[in-house]
């Protein structure tokens, strides 16, 4: 279904989201556009809000499932905005936010819903989970000049690694169970990458609540919501597999001519499924049986 501005979605809707999950996916283009949606569908959302420009086409089967909202998406902070708008109106509700050829799993995604995720989370008086950002790429750049290829999709099985995230307010201390996670090609590609956009973890999936704010580094206004743990013992955490990263980097005229392959020692080709990546350690079951 189609709405005129995401203003007119949320008068019609936010009441009744209830508890979700809902999930916000900005279409930046049109590339891997039907298999995000469909991905997310297929992980049990509620519903799918696809926030695009006027003029995005999804298929028949897609644009009677999902909400399609118009949103300025190359506006400076486009999703973060959305988000903010969205919890504003939906406190209670859980959230997850992403882009087009981006995909959440988390584990045992394939025989468990992300409604049944996030009401376990909860029950381990959980908020939030933290998500990484693993990206895949194309393994023959020559046939994907963009480095999107659902087919032949590629990750780094290693090269992941975590500093302490220090707090300004208390003397640059290490804070309370949170770090930051670096890797993939924001790592192997640094050059190419400002310094502020090469952490790959995200706070992507949480219940909103009034006056909680996404910050621009995708952490919350919540500290306690930006912790990778509870106190008492490991929570779950996801991944979000995306080709976002490498398609940047063949986009932009300053690294596409610098990079002919993606590809190095510790790649192994993406069979997505769950398994591979808590086999990788990408992401943690916790006490999720």
């Amino acid at each position: 279904m189609r709405y005129s501005s995401l203003s007119a979605f949320l008068d019609r809707k936010a009441a009744g989201f209830g508890k979700g999950p809902v999930a916000l996916i900005m279409a930046e283009d049109e590339v891997e556009l039907e298999s995000t949606v469909a991905h997310h569908l297929a992980c049990g959302f509620r519903d799918v809000v696809l926030l695009a420009p006027q003029n995005v086409q999804l298929s028949p089967e897609h644009e009677t499932q999902a909400h399609v909202v118009p949103h300025d998406v190359h506006a400076p902070g486009a999703l973060v905005a959305a988000v903010n708008r969205t919890i504003e109106r939906c406190p209670g509700t859980w959230l997850y936010y992403g882009h087009n050829a981006e995909y959440l799993f988390y584990p045992f995604r394939e025989t468990r819903r992300v409604g049944e995720l996030v009401t376990f989370h909860a029950e381990e008086r959980r908020e939030a989970m933290l998500t990484y950002v693993i990206d895949l790429y194309a393994g023959d750049l020559g046939a994907h000049p963009d480095a999107v290829a659902v087919g032949d999709a590629w990750l780094d099985r290693s090269g992941y690694y975590a500093l302490a995230r220090k707090d300004p307010a208390k003397d640059w201390e290490p804070k309370d169970r949170q770090l930051d996670f670096f890797g993939g090609l924001r790592w192997r590609f640094e050059e190419h990458i400002p310094h502020a956009r090469r952490r790959i973890d995200r706070i992507a999936l949480f219940r909103a609540k009034p006056g909680l704010r996404l910050l621009p580094d995708f952490t919350l206004s919540d500290d306690e919501m930006n912790t990778y743990a509870c106190r008492w013992h490991n929570n779950l955490t996801a991944a979000i597999c995306s080709f976002r990263t490498a398609k940047a980097l063949r986009t932009n005229p300053g690294s596409r001519h610098a990079i002919q392959n993606f590809r190095w020692r510790n790649s192994v080709k993406f069979d997505w499924h769950s398994q591979q990546l808590l086999d990788l350690g990408l992401m943690e079951p916790g006490q999720w049986f």
